[in-house]
């Protein structure tokens, strides 16, 4: 039995028929239980997961990736003895083995939520433009500020299956990252930072976000707030 046997990582897929196939057989390795949500790709992710031994859940249409990751959480959430659930973004940008370590801490007791930081470590190899996006976004973020977290928008985290439980994700979009760090500052989940790499692949940095883009994130979010 695997290490990790009592762990679901949970895998947004939006047209990433050229990386996820990869991404999913390498982060197997370490992760036996996979659950990928294709949120209505053209492309050919479907048949791309369905190549490897992850459990597939398709959503006919894109609804966004918050909605993809509220689906896998729900999914995960009802299989027989889970403990942990892990989000990870389907472009190989995360690192299973910071992953692996980030549950290792959840295991420890020592917090509910790990939440993946890439600076702590320095920020090293961070691109400038992408740099001022997340910094942007958790300077304009009173849930961040509270926390006192680093990284606000990394989509690598840890939850146990009680924290996971507590999550309701509303926001269908990318603005969910803000959102689920604003429900984080609500609860009384003990949550901490991990130091974690990103792989800035040529091809994750076709996918990153504008900082006109965070900011309407961060605006978006707030009229949530006050409705």
């Amino acid at each position: 039995m695997s290490l990790y046997s009592d762990t679901w990582v949970v895998m947004p897929v939006f047209n990433e028929a050229a990386v996820v196939a990869g991404v999913v057989e390498l982060t197997r390795r370490t992760f036996p239980n996979i659950v990928c949500v294709d949120d209505g790709s053209s492309d050919g992710s479907v048949a791309q997961v369905k190549a490897t031994g992850a459990h597939l859940v398709e959503h006919p249409v894109n609804l966004g990736q918050g909605a993809a990751l509220q689906t896998g959480i729900t999914y995960a959430l009802g299989q027989p003895g889970i403990r942990y659930v892990v989000t990870m973004d389907s472009d190989g940008q995360h690192r299973p083995e910071d992953a692996a370590a980030m549950v290792e801490l959840a295991r420890s007791g020592a917090a509910d939520v790990v939440l993946g930081s890439r600076f702590l470590g320095g920020g090293t190899g961070v691109p400038v433009a992408k740099r001022a996006v997340l910094r942007t976004i958790a300077a304009l973020s009173p849930a961040s500020r509270r926390m006192r977290l680093t990284d606000a928008h990394n989509g690598l985290r840890v939850l146990t299956a009680e924290a996971a439980q507590q999550l309701r994700i509303t926001t269908s979009g990318m603005e969910h990252a803000s959102e689920i760090v604003a429900l984080l500052a609500a609860s009384n989940l003990r949550v901490i930072e991990a130091p974690v790499t990103i792989l800035y692949t040529d091809y994750a940095k076709t996918k990153g976000q504008s900082l006109v883009n965070g900011i309407n994130i961060m605006f978006d979010l707030s009229i949530r707030q006050r409705g």
